[in-house]
């Protein structure tokens, strides 16, 4: 294997559930219970509903449950299914590397969860392997920025999944290093599914990469072979791809990625997460009739992300609205909250948002991008039709790692998403819940999944 394969498989063969302390456990199980709230919460969107109708055809060996599918799938299409809803509301984590690259690494949760109840592994294995794909996905995301190169977060997501899965398998180092091979290759996603009006597959594409990283692994697990250079061989990832990066992955980090996750406060994409608790903030400060424009001032990943293209200014679909600056704070003005019925479509298509999304102008500030990600610096100035001025800046919205929420914000948020299930659905989550949050003590993490098959759907 090459050396970038090697640092990974090194990392991954040498951390289990008896090298990660019970702190770093308990960050991961605040994670699973953000992550199923988001996937229940999104039981009845269209991705839910065509990845069920397919799971629902496929059965295999390897088994394990999709939300709201009461007889089990293949492991791959529970970890698809799951991971599309997890994905859809744009609720769950975020991450940062100290370099800027990043990604939502809450994705893999249900890789860990259909492969650990597909095997009948325990808690404590299926969260030491979640703590595993986060350090894999965030040493890749912080190492090179693939994003600027016109590549996916896929790219990072397929390897961690792979690793997730195949940790759980079992694998010999060798066959680590077959997976992670077999998950790059064949899989290397351009980011044209964040670029303009988004579709679906917004939030499908690492569920994607979930499904493809597990099957890498169940290859390499039956002897399946991949090419030995798949990041440094010629037409390899590095050549082709990324460009050159040296990857380093200590044997026991000072802090592991999954402590330095931030998590959402709201139903949108993480850069709109601080615009909105500024917008938030300001709106009791100038009566809506009165202003003027709205003057937006951020760091280059929030503009280029969610406030530069033309069609964020007139969102047709879901996931270019929870992706759109203009759209979310004019809907925050004007109903002084953004949720779930933020996003339905006739709020999205309602004509009389677009003239206040037309006074709103997003930015650059250079100087904010310098302090990018030590800092998420946005600046607004609303200015009334008298030239009044208001502005407020913010840098650490409600949810980051430097101003976190809680775990009884978890479970609010939890009980919030839930609770759309009605009673009989909402009970058995919080049932669900309880057993999540004590997850390391379970000797078999299908008590903590299966039940969810059993929720009603639409």
């Amino acid at each position: 294997m090459d050396q970038t394969t090697e640092v990974i498989v090194d990392f991954v063969d040498r951390t289990g559930a008896d090298t990660v302390s019970q702190a770093v456990l308990h960050d991961a199980k605040r994670l699973v219970v953000d992550a199923i709230g988001c996937a229940v919460g999104a039981i009845d969107s269209a991705p839910a509903r065509i990845s069920r109708e397919i799971a629902r055809g496929v059965s295999g060996e390897l088994s394990a449950t999709a939300i709201g599918l009461p007889k089990r799938t293949t492991a791959e299409m529970a970890a698809f299914a799951n991971t599309a809803m997890v994905r859809y509301l744009d609720f769950n984590d975020m991450y940062f590397a100290p370099k800027g690259g990043g990604g939502h690494p809450s994705d893999l949760i249900p890789t860990a969860l259909a492969m650990g109840q597909a095997l009948g592994r325990s808690g404590r294995d299926v969260l030491a392997s979640i703590v595993i794909g986060y350090e894999v996905l965030g040493a890749l995301a912080g190492t090179v920025r693939i994003r600027e190169r016109g590549w996916d977060q896929g790219l990072n997501a397929v390897v961690a999944a792979a690793m997730i899965a195949g940790k759980l398998l079992g694998l010999s180092k060798e066959q680590l290093g077959h997976a992670v091979s077999l998950a790059i290759v064949p899989h290397v996603p351009t980011r044209q599914t964040r670029v303009g009006e988004l579709s679906m597959w917004k939030g499908c594409a690492t569920a994607g990469a979930a499904r493809n990283g597990m099957f890498a692994a169940l290859l390499a697990s039956k002897g399946m072979t991949g090419p030995p250079e798949p990041f440094e061989g010629f037409d390899g990832i590095k050549q082709l791809v990324t460009g050159p990066f040296d990857l380093a992955l200590p044997a026991l980090p000072e802090s592991f990625v999954i402590q330095r996750i931030h998590t959402k406060y709201r139903p949108a994409e993480y850069n709109a997460q601080g615009p909105l608790d500024l917008i938030l903030r300001m709106r009791g400060e100038m009566p809506l009739d009165e202003i003027e424009r709205v003057d937006v001032e951020t760091y280059w990943l929030a503009y280029s992300e969610i406030g530069m293209e033309k069609a964020k200014w007139d969102p047709r679909t879901r996931e270019t609205a929870d992706h759109s600056i203009p759209y979310l704070l004019a809907v925050a003005l004007v109903d002084g909250e953004v949720g779930l019925r933020s996003f339905t479509p006739e709020r999205i298509a309602d004509p009389a948002l677009r003239p206040l999304m037309s006074r709103i102008t997003v930015a650059e500030n250079k100087d904010f991008s310098r302090r990018f990600p030590a800092e998420l610096l946005t600046r607004i100035t609303i200015t009334s039709t008298s030239g009044a001025k208001v502005t407020d800046e913010i840098a650490y919205p409600k949810g980051h790692a430097r101003n976190p929420m809680s775990d009884a914000e978890i479970d609010m948020k939890f009980d919030a998403l839930v609770e759309t299930r009605g009673p009989q659905d909402a009970e058995a989550c919080r049932a669900v819940r309880k057993t999540l949050w004590s997850l390391e003590s379970v000797k078999d993490v299908t008590a903590a999944i299966e039940p969810l098959g059993q929720l009603h759907v639409s």
